[in-house]
């Protein structure tokens, strides 16, 4: 599990550093900030940030804006515009790049922390939530944890079993996540690498390691195959 990461993109560098060190103090992972358009693109291109926090004016011809429209075209990851200006010009071209929201400097750690917040959950309902507490983004589990989300990488996760309302996430470090979510929310959410084997469990093929008629092993764990699975199990591993 990893804390979710997040890029300042701020001019002014003591703001950035100001913002950084709330950021750690709410308990997210904040990278080294970026002062204008081109540090940016090689910070997310380097770090792969799971949120961002733009100026919209910075140093340079591009603006956050600029910044924003290739973030939606190429990288596809929620961001929240930030800014001293409020008019109502500012708010209409920022707008028409559909920020996950907007922050207005000055702000306080409470206002931050909604922000990010609002962010990671209006996103996901662009691109498929589970709920209020758990989110999915792209190759990723994220989950409430102390008042924040942390990070669960797909490639993480062995194998998924249900436990009445709750899910058991086993993880490759030998953890177990457990989360009020049903199997039949998280399977449509996840990678073409997941598949319901049984009713109560959900594998990820990377970990099979052998298959037999009525169970499979998985990092050196028995599971059940459930008679309704089989065919699509095996139609699966035919696949790959």
């Amino acid at each position: 599990m990893n804390k979710v990461t997040i890029l300042i993109v701020e001019d002014e560098i003591i703001i950035a550093d100001n913002i950084c060190d709330i950021l750690e103090e709410l308990g997210y992972q904040a990278l080294e900030p970026a002062i204008n358009y081109t540090e940016a693109i090689e910070t997310i291109e380097k770090e792969t940030p799971d949120i961002a926090i733009l100026d919209i004016q910075l140093s340079g011809s591009k603006t956050g804006i600029d910044l924003a429209n290739t973030i939606n075209q190429k990288y596809n990851f929620p961001y929240i515009f930030l800014t001293s200006n409020s008019d109502s010009a500012t708010i209409s071209q920022a707008k028409q790049v559909t920020p996950s929201a907007f922050l207005v400097k000055p702000f306080t750690k409470e206002e931050l922390y909604s922000s990010i917040e609002i962010a990671l959950f209006n996103f996901t309902k662009k691109v498929g939530q589970i709920n209020d507490e758990n989110l999915i983004i792209k190759d990723a589990l994220f989950l409430k944890d102390k008042g924040v989300y942390i990070k669960i990488h797909f490639n993480d996760i062995i194998y998924l079993k249900s436990s009445h309302v709750y899910v058991d996430i086993i993880l490759k470090d030998g953890r177990v996540q457990v989360v009020r979510i049903s199997l039949n929310d998280v399977i449509t959410k996840l990678s073409e690498k997941f598949i319901r084997v049984h009713r109560g469990y959900i594998i990820n093929l990377d970990y099979l390691e052998q298959i037999d008629n009525a169970s499979l092993k998985i990092n050196k764990e028995i599971i059940p195959i459930g008679k309704k699975y089989k065919e699509t199990i095996l139609d699966k591993i035919n696949l790959l």
